[in-house]
């Protein structure tokens, strides 16, 4: 495909990504019916898809789109007029390239909260939640993410994953966030078809998600339980760092269809347990959120979040720390974690659960930002009173 073309097909995709579809449904359904697109052509596509989603109101204003009537045209436009200095050279109207620019298709001054591309309504929680860094925080989240490894201590040394994977061909360095943590610097899309991701040598996770695990005082022994794990990520870097076994639990059982291989891939631990019963030293709810601290990685999830499913996010958070507390030993830690950057979802939920259950207080809490190199995360250790 030439570059108007893939251009031209990243158009039709955010067409449907604007008309409600799902990004990764809109992908599949369009590479699904584009045979004749290589891996090259799906990837770079995909990435104007991705870069469009994180700076769409910004870029909608760019290609002349009136506030609230966007269209994949016009975003496209706009991006590439922000990234790449002038757009019309890939709207040619040759071959299979979008049709020339128009006169109305001028580039208008977005205002101050479309130009951080944020929703209208996020931006006060935003400056509530990050205070003078709110501007700074929203700019990074209109930049890709970087791509990080977690080195598995049950199969190799930090020294040696590196190693391997150079081997390889893909470079990756140590990250000061978290002593497991690589961030991939060449030939990110080769990692999981390589031999050392393969052999569990490594596992794609995010530095930060990883500079959670590390706050946690695990040690030999302990009974341990990832209330929320979903996919297992932070089970299987618990599990590499105590050796021991690590149960796992999901409200809904299927999100955790891919712990199985992963645990045997990497050596670890990992036994479900659909009904927890009392006793763990250690219990951690990674609970669902807004996802905000990873929109770098999941820009769509910022335009879909409205006030009530924050709403309903914060509840849903209160109820399983809720849930939780008759799980832990005397003695024991409860671990309330948060992908999210805003203060409703972290240290909002903190108090209110401090407040409703005597008892317990807040021994330490720590909040990480996409400045510090990862995505934004929030981890407290709540403790019960002696």
């Amino acid at each position: 495909m030439t570059p108007g073309a893939r251009v031209a097909a990243a158009i039709e995709i955010l067409d449907r990504v604007l008309g409600g579809e799902a990004a990764e449904k809109a992908l599949t359904s369009w590479a699904r019916a584009s045979r004749f697109a290589g891996s090259k052509d799906r990837a770079a596509i995909r990435d104007h898809v991705f870069d469009a989603l994180r700076r769409l109101r910004s870029a909608a204003a760019g290609g002349g789109c009136a506030p609230g009537q966007m269209t994949g045209r016009g975003v496209m436009i706009g991006l590439l007029r922000e990234m790449q200095g002038d757009a019309a050279p890939l709207f040619s109207g040759e071959g299979h390239a979008p049709a020339p620019i128009g006169s109305e298709e001028t580039a208008r001054t977005p205002d101050p909260v479309e130009a951080m591309d944020l929703p209208d309504w996020l931006w006060p929680e935003f400056q509530r939640s990050l205070g003078e860094e709110a501007g700074e925080v929203a700019a990074a989240l209109r930049e890709r993410a970087p791509v990080f490894l977690r080195v598995n201590l049950l199969r190799a040394t930090v020294e040696q994953a590196i190693a391997a994977l150079d081997a390889e061909g893909i470079a990756a360095r140590p990250h000061p966030l978290s002593p497991t943590a690589l961030e991939v610097t060449e030939r990110a899309r080769r990692i999981a078809l390589g031999a050392a991701y393969r052999d569990g040598l490594v596992e794609l996770q995010d530095a930060a998600s990883q500079a959670v695990v590390d706050t946690l005082p695990l040690s030999a022994g302990m009974r341990v339980l990832d209330y929320c794990a979903g996919g297992g990520g932070k089970a299987l870097a618990i599990a590499a760092r105590t050796g021991t076994q690590v149960d796992v639990h999901d409200a809904d059982p299927r999100r955790m269809k891919d712990i199985p291989a992963r645990a045997t891939r990497a050596g670890a631990d990992l036994r479900p347990v659909e009904a927890p019963r009392p006793g763990y030293d250690l219990v951690l709810c990674d609970a669902p959120c807004s996802g905000s601290g990873a929109w770098r990685r999941a820009p769509e999830g910022k335009w879909r979040l409205t006030p009530e499913r924050l709403e309903e996010l914060t509840r849903l958070q209160r109820h399983i720390l809720a849930e939780a507390v008759p799980l832990v030993a005397p003695g024991g830690l409860l671990i309330y974690a948060t992908c999210s950057l805003l203060e409703a979802e972290n240290g909002d939920t903190v108090t209110a659960f401090t407040g409703a259950e005597p008892g317990w207080h807040l021994a330490t809490e720590r909040r990480f930002r996409p400045e510090d190199g990862g995505d934004g995360f929030y981890v407290a250790h709540l403790e019960r009173d002696q």
